[in-house]
């Protein structure tokens, strides 16, 4: 039907857009000319505060909360060693299997990552893995179909919503118990507690979505970088030689730096790449405030517009050989903002790309430098719509001596 056609989708008329420049229109004109329109199953899930759902000045209010959060976590001494921590605790735990299923594994290390960084909570903690069985089972409900009946998904995940935030909620409860006694870690939850401006209920909303948003994108990036990684020998050698020349340069016993990461420059290509090829968020829900025109385009007042990433990624007029894994086209001029938007854009760009390519890079920087691995019996990445793997990614695994 071309780049851009009507559709009748989510049950309203729609849209759709493959187009860059329109989608690059579409999200630069967030509450100008268009505003965030997700299906009200999703608001039933995510709560009415989520930073997804949420428009106009709350929204605002709380992605500037979200910026002060990140940006308080990039200046920490600790932040870095802490991502470097918590991927070798999970590689050490490998010491005596030869097969491993990665996605669960690439899950345990970004959880753990965001859970220390948001809440200050171990991976010995026994509240770690209890909140993340319960993000599994809200994942699962959330693109399900909303029928709020016991013991189906969405019904699953509206509990496990509220277990997650009963679960915040204690940990506040036993800070201001303590009192002065309490000493303040420094972590998000304490600066989102010390903070005025947002309600009780927002603050524990945006807890959770950065908890959300902190984990489940980023892992599944890394999953589909490893995957495929197993097909591209030479991409592996080379990001092998990048790392290893870090590690030489790197003193003996002391942790990577934002010096070591900057000079990640494949490491980087193939982040790029594997966001581009993979498409972990496909396209975005929006709706229309008012009649527009664009160039030759007619939308109505009311109705959807979903810019899709995937369609401008995997355009063949815009990246040679798209359907190819090719890190080093990103040696070359690189594509425009328009043409690339795997964070999104406008006002709602993610907030935590950054980190979240940190922790990949510091991630494969210890695994390609410690063990091999190849993929065991050819697993799929499927969009179910988000990306996952149907088998769980099962790789054999062998530590260098």
């Amino acid at each position: 039907f071309g780049k851009v056609f009507k559709s009748h989708l989510f049950g309203s008329p729609a849209i759709v857009s493959c187009d860059p420049e329109l989608n690059a229109y579409v999200l630069q004109n967030e509450n100008k000319l268009f505003e965030c329109s997700y299906p009200k199953a999703i608001h039933g899930i995510l709560g009415k505060n989520s930073l997804l759902v949420i428009v106009g000045d709350v929204h605002r209010r709380l992605r500037t909360q979200a910026l002060n959060l990140i940006n308080t976590a990039k200046s920490r001494h600790d932040f870095l060693a802490d991502i470097e921590r918590n991927a070798l605790l999970v590689m050490d735990s490998w010491k005596d299997k030869q097969t491993v299923s990665f996605c669960e594994e690439a899950r345990k290390f970004t959880f753990n990552v965001i859970v220390r960084q948001m809440l200050s909570l171990t991976p010995e903690n026994p509240s770690t893995a209890r909140i993340l069985a319960d993000f599994l089972t809200f994942m699962k409900g959330l693109v399900s179909l909303p029928l709020y009946i016991p013991g189906t998904p969405y019904a699953r995940a509206v509990q496990a919503r509220k277990r997650i935030l009963s679960a915040v909620q204690m940990i506040v409860e036993e800070r201001s118990k303590k009192g002065a006694e309490y000493k303040p870690s420094g972590d998000f939850l304490d600066i989102l507690l010390a903070s005025g401006g947002l309600k009780d209920n927002e603050k524990l909303s945006l807890v959770m979505d950065l908890l959300l948003g902190g984990y489940e994108t980023t892992y599944l990036l890394l999953a589909m970088i490893i995957h495929l990684l197993g097909d591209s020998q030479a991409a592996l050698q080379q990001l092998k030689g990048e790392h290893e020349m870090i590690a030489s340069i790197k003193q003996k016993d002391k942790n990577l730096t934002w010096d070591h990461y900057k000079q990640m420059t494949f490491t980087q290509q193939v982040i790029n790449e594997a966001l581009r090829y993979g498409n972990v968020v496909k396209f975005v829900h929006r709706k229309a405030l008012k009649d527009i025109t664009y160039k030759e385009i007619q939308i109505p007042k009311g109705w959807k517009v979903l810019p899709v990433f995937t369609g401008v990624h995997l355009d063949q007029s815009i990246y040679t050989d798209a359907l190819e894994f090719n890190p080093w086209r990103w040696q070359m001029p690189t594509p425009t903002s328009k043409q690339f938007t795997p964070f999104g854009g406008g006002t709602r760009l993610c907030p935590g790309s950054e980190l979240a390519k940190v922790e990949i890079a510091f991630f494969i920087h210890h695994l390609i430098l410690n063990y091999r691995w190849k993929v065991n019996d050819r697993d799929h990445a499927l969009a179910h719509p988000y990306v996952e793997f149907e088998k769980g990614l099962p790789i054999v695994i062998e530590r260098y001596s």
